[in-house]
């Protein structure tokens, strides 16, 4: 029987939390500064405010979703203690110490996931899939958007306290969120070259950037736009891929995935997800990463692939500062 710590009692913390408890009689142990959590504390679940103490009852598997610019610090601690590794994306705020990390991971043989949900939704799963039957053809372009209004993330809270918002804690809108930029990563590999114009254009109360536009030269001259930002209402996802063949759309307001056609001239939808239920992406990537460690293999998206998407989101940081074209290292 596994013995689970999750670090940090955020919003991301508690649905782990709440999803790993329905699904297995493990010990799990929250690590937390919160007080007044005395209720939380039941059967399985401790509540402890000291690593020292939680790493006493010897934990084999860590969840690290506190603030992001803590991640690599307190992953190393969990990794030192020899426990398999869920990381909460982004992996850092910056590259300091990761390649440490890293070699920690290797040497001890430990299994690593970095949070990417995405991943996990049926209609982006049908993406991948149809971009590896090569249905669409050669690709030209893709266009990724993520569009939220900050305030609404967690109407429970002031926004202006978050990590989100402020980037003395690796918040702002690129970190935050990396999702897309995974996707793009995970869909065509790493890109060569970046330009970006990201910083903070609206009127909310944010000490980072609250929006980011970026375009990519990738592999094999296929172009990528992402644009992200804080301030939309309604929250809006998307993503557009152009091939010679035929062209994809997926939209986040009607969960479908459906193809243009050249030839027929003809939308055609190949899948719709209705009542879709945001939750199941998380219940569905903490089973992938259990059953890793379970089978002993390397999950799909592990500790170098973090570094890679970490490094993409850095360099389309450094070309907005720098207003140019940069090739990413």
């Amino acid at each position: 029987m596994h013995t689970i710590l999750i670090v940090g009692y955020g919003s991301i913390g508690k649905r782990h939390l709440k999803n790993i408890s329905k699904s297995t009689n493990a010990k799990i142990i929250v690590l937390t500064k919160q007080k007044n959590l005395s209720k939380l504390q039941k059967n399985n679940i401790f509540v402890v405010d000291s690593l020292k103490e939680a790493l006493s009852y010897k934990p084999d598997i860590g969840f690290v979703t506190n603030e992001t610019n803590l991640h690599v610090d307190t992953t190393i601690t969990l990794a030192d203690n020899n426990m398999h590794l869920f990381l909460e994306k982004p992996l850092s705020h910056s590259m300091k110490n990761v390649i440490k990390l890293k070699n920690i991971i290797k040497k001890k043989k430990l299994i690593s996931q970095i949070g990417c949900h995405m991943r996990f939704h049926p209609c982006i799963k049908k993406i991948k899939n149809i971009l590896e039957k090569n249905t669409l053809g050669r690709i030209i372009s893709v266009d990724i958007e993520s569009s939220s209004f900050l305030p609404d993330w967690h109407p429970y809270e002031d926004y202006r306290l978050g990590y989100a918002a402020r980037d003395e804690l690796g918040g702002g809108i690129s970190l935050t969120c990396i999702h897309e930029i995974d996707l793009l990563y995970w869909f065509f590999g790493m890109p060569n070259k970046v330009f970006s114009v990201t910083g903070k254009f609206s009127d909310l109360e944010v000490k980072t950037d609250d929006l980011s536009v970026m375009t990519f030269l990738l592999k094999n001259r296929i172009v990528g736009e992402i644009h992200l930002d804080y301030f939309q209402r309604p929250e809006f996802k998307s993503c557009k891929i152009k091939g010679t063949k035929g062209t994809l759309y997926w939209d986040s307001t009607t969960n479908e995935v459906k193809i243009f056609n050249h030839r027929s001239k003809r939308w055609k939808s190949v899948l719709q997800i209705k009542n879709f239920k945001k939750n199941t992406m998380y219940v569905d990537e903490v089973k992938y990463f259990f059953n890793a460690i379970k089978k002993k293999h390397k999950t799909m998206n592990d500790i170098d692939d973090g570094i890679k998407t970490l490094g993409i989101v850095l360099s389309a940081k450094k070309s907005s500062k720098l207003g140019k074209l940069i090739t990413i290292k």
